[in-house]
């Protein structure tokens, strides 16, 4: 089970770049995956990266998507649905969408890892965007509604100062717990194998329902009353534990599975 913690209420950094989960969230995502991949998966991922971790490569997606070359990628990091869908619709909405989105990307990814006809770089670029997508993909907010952007049109303060709904779960919440990487990383990854297993069992469209149940009740939240005060962070902190730690354990069993 999820153990409760509690972060300093300081001040607050609200991040406008709209990176997901900021630098510090996809990086514990990478960590917590490599402290949960087989021997092969391992040995793989090193073949693949060199030198470089999961963490490190977690946010290439974000830092080239500015560059004109890459701009057709930008559709892979979220998916916009209608309002109020039951698991049965959302689902089927996602598994027929026409249009690149992050859950078709997740699996065009997965499948070129596995592809041998691929060559080293395209499954390395496979494998860089796999593993910030898993941790977008538990971002809430990336699976919000197209009329605001999934939450970018959504205005808010917290403790008084500006942003959107969509830039204060992208990194503004992970700014607040004041961490490094790997100390966040150390403080997610306390998982139960049994439960881990249960949940690498799950497929991607489960993964992305999770999101967007949650991203409902934020809506709900924001327009209740788009001002939030200091409690924000405390009642949602153990929501955002579990979707880094959930990123981090499925990815590491994507990666075993592929390698396997």
């Amino acid at each position: 089970m999820l153990k409760k913690f509690i972060f300093p209420i300081g001040a607050i950094v609200l991040c406008l770049s709209l990176i997901s989960w900021g630098v510090v969230g996809h990086r514990a995502i990478g960590q917590i995956a490599e402290n949960h991949l087989s021997k092969n998966a391992s040995k793989a991922v090193k073949e693949l990266l060199g030198s470089e971790s999961l963490a490190m490569v977690s946010t290439y997606p974000d830092e080239i998507r500015s560059y004109q070359k890459y701009a057709y990628t930008a559709p892979w990091h979220y998916v916009n649905v209608a309002h109020g869908m039951s698991a049965e619709q959302f689902k089927a909405a996602l598994v027929n969408m026409d249009k690149p989105n992050i859950y078709k990307a997740i699996l065009n990814c997965t499948n070129d890892l596995k592809d041998a006809s691929k060559t080293r770089e395209e499954k390395v670029f496979a494998l860089k965007f796999l593993v910030h997508l898993v941790g977008d993909l538990h971002q809430p907010m990336h699976t919000g509604r197209s009329e605001d952007s999934g939450g970018n049109g959504i205005k808010i303060k917290l403790m008084r100062k500006e942003s959107n709904l969509h830039g204060l779960w992208d990194s503004g919440l992970i700014d607040y717990a004041g961490m490094t990487y790997k100390e966040l990383a150390k403080t997610c990854d306390v998982i139960a194998k049994d439960e881990a297993k249960t949940w690498q069992k799950d497929d991607v469209a489960t993964w992305a329902f999770e999101s967007y149940e949650m991203s409902q009740q934020l809506y709900a939240e924001a327009a209740s009353n788009p001002e939030f005060d200091y409690d924000y962070y405390p009642k949602h902190a153990d929501f955002i534990k579990k979707r880094l730690a959930q990123a981090g354990i499925r990815l590491a069993g994507v990666l075993n599975e592929i390698y396997k």
